[in-house]
């Protein structure tokens, strides 16, 4: 189902009740392990760029963030660099064929976020916003989407025909006043006419399918998104829904299905999805990078579990 951070976390305190001493021990004896030391590990297909270098890092401990001097491990989640142990120019840096605004609840805990993996590893096409400073969005809408599972909410591969609805010669033009609203709530059109508006639509737009332009993400949890998905600036907006992809994230919230991915995941999968859905082309790891940051977390803990006998 999608999106949130249902938090990420840049260190190994998963293992709290056995005590920092224990974890520490642990964590030691398993430094030289890979991915593929676990045959489990469900990331390890990705094609993903050396990771020798957050190995590196992992030794020497924490670093400073040569922006604001803060001591971090990896990366900086407020300055959205990489620390002094990691520099920038052996971070791998991915190409999206769309822009991505992430807006991050107030609430949602820096650290423990994996929206700041796409920053980093996508720099030139993601924007993180902070709640309530987002951007209006209705005068683009019709190439705009959200990531967020509703009643109206459409898989990846119908994103090009749902986004005729939004322009000039659609069945609700942009000065309407039921453009101000969710798709439940705008005025009923009739079946047949809708579709006579839409097939119009689709034949003096042939070739701009791929016409979606950006994507937005929420970065929260999930009992933190209702004032985000409320709010006035995102009505309106056609909404995606990732149903087939299960978490690997290690803070999966309690109670939620595994369907309901972190940040990044839902990004990735997205990408993924779009790739093949509405650019048609074969997906060869393209994006795997933008999982650079996540699946090193993923095998650390997953280690630090095995070791203290948990798994």
């Amino acid at each position: 189902q999608l999106t949130m951070s249902l938090n990420s976390s840049t260190l190994l305190n998963e293992e709290k009740s056995q005590g920092p001493k224990r974890t520490s021990e642990c964590l030691e004896s398993l430094e030289l392990q890979t991915p593929s030391s676990f045959q489990d590990n469900p990331l390890q297909q990705l094609q993903l760029a050396s990771q020798e270098v957050l190995e590196k890092a992992k030794k020497s401990g924490r670093s400073k963030c040569p922006q604001c001097s803060s001591s971090r491990m990896f990366y900086c989640y407020t300055c959205f660099v990489p620390v002094e142990t990691v520099p920038t120019k052996e971070i791998p840096t991915v190409k999206l064929p769309l822009k991505i605004d992430i807006i991050k609840h107030p609430n949602e805990t820096d650290g423990k976020s994996t929206a700041v993996h796409a920053k980093l590893l996508a720099p030139d096409d993601v924007t993180i916003y902070k709640y309530p400073c987002i951007p209006e969005y209705k005068e683009k809408r019709h190439e705009i989407a959200l990531v967020f599972p509703g009643p109206n909410s459409v898989s990846v591969k119908d994103i090009a025909f749902h986004l005729q609805k939004y322009s000039k010669k659609g069945v609700c033009d942009k000065d309407d006043d039921c453009c101000r609203e969710p798709l439940l709530k705008q005025a009923k059109i009739e079946p047949k006419e809708e579709e006579e508006n839409l097939n119009e639509c689709i034949s003096n737009n042939r070739g701009e399918g791929t016409r979606l332009k950006k994507i937005i993400f929420i970065d929260s949890t999930w009992n933190q998104t209702n004032k985000i998905i409320t709010d006035e600036r995102l009505q309106g907006l056609l909404q995606i829904e990732l149903k087939t992809r299960k978490t690997c994230f290690w803070r999966h919230q309690k109670g939620k299905p595994d369907t309901y991915l972190s940040t990044i995941e839902a990004i990735y999968y997205f990408l993924v999805d779009y790739h093949q859905e509405i650019l048609k082309e074969n997906y060869k790891g393209q994006y795997d990078n933008l999982l650079f940051f996540f699946s090193f977390m993923y095998t650390l803990i997953k280690n630090a579990k095995c070791c203290a006998g948990k798994e």
